[in-house]
């Protein structure tokens, strides 16, 4: 995916650091991410959730809060409400490029900030939480002996992920001031919960808190065995495909009519791992898959080969061109599967003298429904008249270009 590197004005002015993930194709639609607590824009579930939304023509905004990450000022001068107000100001450096958000996405804290942010956006039309609290006091409970510290004198030095933090009384105060019911209660957009049961930062019970304050339409998907940071690729990949295919609901992904010289569109590839195979596939907003190789071959088997899709082709071919044959025919046909395999043989097996090996696919048709044998036949020898048959049969050409 394309990833542009910006910058922009925070809640107090100070610089912040962000990544604006672009899709390759037309833009569709736009969503700002916000991170978790002390955590930056580039967590791997972060960047895992933003290629997949860019690989559907979403833009993806994340960046880092004041204070964080590569974002200028001191965290110790932010509050959970100076936090609302940089993502105020992420969304509007976006409606300034004409690219204001209809999703909002928010991890731990970063999701009690984007409820309490949304009613202030027009834009947004649908909401993803992953691990938030209910209550943003709740992050208090991190700061362990310290809060005593905190309320006498003003600040204190709190260890939070192996980094030491300043935290001060002002930002206790206000996450504890904060009550989020009225704001989730008020929201009038969808809202997609993702949490995670065995969470031992913010307790599956918030998501539960979060569901009730909230009205339809509402989700709630379970994250099974993720931690709090959501930090496997495993978990990240199906926290990706959730919010994905939940979101294709709500927004407008309808994208421009393909170019003459493409009437079907691009089919996007890209890496989801690059330590393996596996690879994410796109054709439009709306159809996805995984390719990846066997575990025998080095891959995870996320996803079928590139041999395995080619096949699938050739067996979605044929039987789309069975079924139109036999329903303009009228015929009684109940019924089409076929079974397709792949193998390498010799050439020379094929009466071809190159001595090389070529590709040769097996496939078994299988009618169901009351036709007689000439039909029958004549549906056999329809099947070779399948475009994608034609296709592998005949040499193709393929351009190949650096981009």
């Amino acid at each position: 995916m394309p990833t542009e590197r910006i910058t922009f004005s925070g809640h107090n002015g100070d610089t912040l650091s962000a990544r604006l993930d672009l899709p390759k194709g037309p833009l569709l639609a736009t969503a700002l991410f916000a991170h978790c607590f002390t955590c930056s824009k580039d967590i791997p579930a972060a960047r895992r959730i933003a290629a997949r939304l860019s690989s559907m023509g979403i833009a993806v905004l994340r960046f880092d809060f004041t204070g964080l990450g590569h974002s200028e000022g001191e965290f110790a001068n932010t509050t959970f409400s100076s936090n609302v107000d940089d993502l105020h100001a992420a969304a509007n450096y976006l409606a300034s490029r004409n690219m204001a958000p209809s999703l909002l996405i928010g991890h731990s804290l970063g999701g009690a900030a984007v409820l309490r942010a949304a009613g202030d956006m027009p834009s947004v039309k649908a909401i993803t939480t992953i691990g938030a609290p209910f209550e943003p006091g709740h992050v208090t409970h991190n700061f362990g002996g310290a809060l005593s510290e905190i309320a006498s004198t003003g600040q204190a030095e709190v260890c939070l992920g192996g980094r030491p933090f300043t935290i001060r009384k002002d930002f206790v105060e206000d996450v504890a001031a904060t009550n989020l019911s009225t704001a989730i209660g008020n929201l009038k957009r969808a809202l997609l919960v993702l949490h995670a049961p065995k969470d031992d930062v913010v307790g599956i019970e918030n998501a539960a808190e979060i569901f009730g304050a909230a009205k339809h339409p509402k989700s709630f998907v379970t994250l099974d065995d993720a931690d709090h940071l959501v930090s496997t690729p495993e978990d990240a990949e199906y926290a990706a495909e959730v919010i994905s295919a939940w979101a294709g609901r709500y927004l407008d992904l309808r994208p421009p009519a393909p170019a003459p010289a493409t009437p079907e569109g691009i089919v996007h590839v890209s890496e989801a791992d690059t330590a393996g195979f596996l690879q994410d596939i796109n054709a439009g907003p709306f159809h996805h898959a995984l390719a990846d190789e066997p575990l025998a071959y080095g891959g995870t088997n996320k996803g079928m080969s590139p041999y395995g899709f080619l096949s699938a082709g050739l067996g979605a071919c044929t039987s789309m061109t069975i079924r139109m044959y036999a329903r303009r025919k009228g015929w009684p046909l109940e019924h089409v599967s076929v079974d397709i395999s792949h193998n390498k043989v010799h050439a020379q097996d094929a009466d071809d003298r190159t001595g090389d090996k070529i590709d040769s696919f097996r496939r078994v048709i299988h009618l169901a429904g009351d036709l007689d044998d000439a039909q029958r036949q004549k549906l056999l020898e329809i099947a070779d008249k399948c475009p994608v048959h034609r296709t592998l049969e005949r040499s193709s050409h393929v351009e190949t270009e650096l981009a």
